[in-house]
């Protein structure tokens, strides 16, 4: 099992760097890969001083945006999806993209700063998952995985994010329309004005010691969630910890990029299952495959109508839905 792991991880590693140099490489002006060293080297003492490498100074840092944003899309799907004992589920699904949604719009109809705009896309997610937590806190509290409670946070979520959506109509109903464009590029997802920040990297190294950490525990709680308690488990704060971690990765992936969806629900179930369910491999396997996924995403979002960009959401939600559809035929089948 150890010597399978490191084989897959190695492995995903390995296309995590084969990804970032495609996307170094590739754009409207293309750099050959020939001057990458040189231009790598002067990026890395931060002296772009070549077209070269001002151009991979630029793209690396869209795509490392990108690679935590998958990333943490990802593992956040592994952990909702744990929590709620749903393969289906995704970290969406309890409404706090719909609150960073109204934050994030709210800024944006009242004309603020891009520092503004992310500052009230965290507010609206973090607010939205304390409202959750409080009105679902017994079930999040409790020391049984019930289905009924599971059940029950899901209701509350799917409610909160309806009511979410229907401020964000109601903002776009209103808005200008020199601000409309902007505002619904920001609802689809797209990583043209993401700038490379060090927040998201500490809240998913954070999240992912977390979930690495509690692996075992998670493994027992989705096979035996009903004797979990009794075979040692702290079941409650496992919840709690999946729950307020999923909920940070989802409000700061939302931040950088708006509202990207299918990768919190379709890598997670590809590694599944193509790796098994085991949380130990699982974890690390779906956080790297998040990452890679998203920079390719983007990396052609910018490329296929260059100089022309698509919102990277589009582009991720046309690959999902077959890969998905495909996924449940093979589930159907067996």
């Amino acid at each position: 099992m150890r010597h399978r792991a490191i084989v897959i991880l190695a492995a995903l590693l390995l296309l995590v760097a084969v990804s970032l140099l495609f996307a170094g490489i590739s754009g409207s002006i293309a750099l050959p890969l020939s001057d990458f060293p040189s231009a790598l080297s002067e990026v890395m003492r931060g002296k772009s001083t070549t077209l070269s490498a001002t151009l991979l100074d630029l793209r690396l840092g869209r795509a490392l945006t990108a690679f935590v944003t998958g990333a943490a899309l990802a593992l956040a799907g592994v952990m909702m999806q744990a929590l709620l004992r749903n393969p289906l589920a995704d970290p969406y699904v309890l409404g706090l993209s719909g609150g960073a949604s109204v934050g994030a719009l709210a800024a944006m109809l009242f004309m603020g700063a891009a520092w503004v705009i992310d500052a009230a896309a965290f507010g609206g997610a973090v607010a939205v998952s304390m409202l959750l937590y409080f009105l679902a806190r017994r079930d999040l509290r409790s020391g049984v995985a019930a289905e009924g409670g599971a059940s029950l946070l899901l209701l509350t979520g799917v409610i909160l994010s309806s009511g979410c959506m229907a401020l964000v109509t109601l903002m776009l109903s209103i808005a200008p329309d020199s601000r409309l464009r902007s505002m619904v590029f920001w609802m689809i997802g797209d990583l043209s004005g993401a700038q490379m920040r060090w927040l998201p990297w500490l809240v998913l190294a954070g999240a992912l010691l977390f979930a690495l950490r509690a692996a075992r525990a998670i493994n027992v709680m989705a096979m035996h969630a009903e004797a979990a308690a009794t075979l040692g488990i702290r079941v409650s704060a496992l919840r709690q910890g999946l729950f307020f971690c999923s909920g940070l990765l989802t409000a700061s992936a939302v931040t950088s990029a708006g509202s990207i969806g299918f990768i919190g629900l379709i890598v997670p179930h590809a590694c599944r299952f193509a790796l098994g369910p085991d949380h130990r491999l699982l974890l690390p396997a779906a956080t790297l495959a998040g990452g890679i996924f998203l920079v390719l995403a983007d990396t052609l979002a910018r490329t296929i109508l260059a100089p022309q960009q698509l919102p990277v959401g589009v582009l991720t939600a046309m690959v999902g839905v077959p890969i998905f559809l495909i996924q449940l035929h093979h589930i159907r089948r067996k």
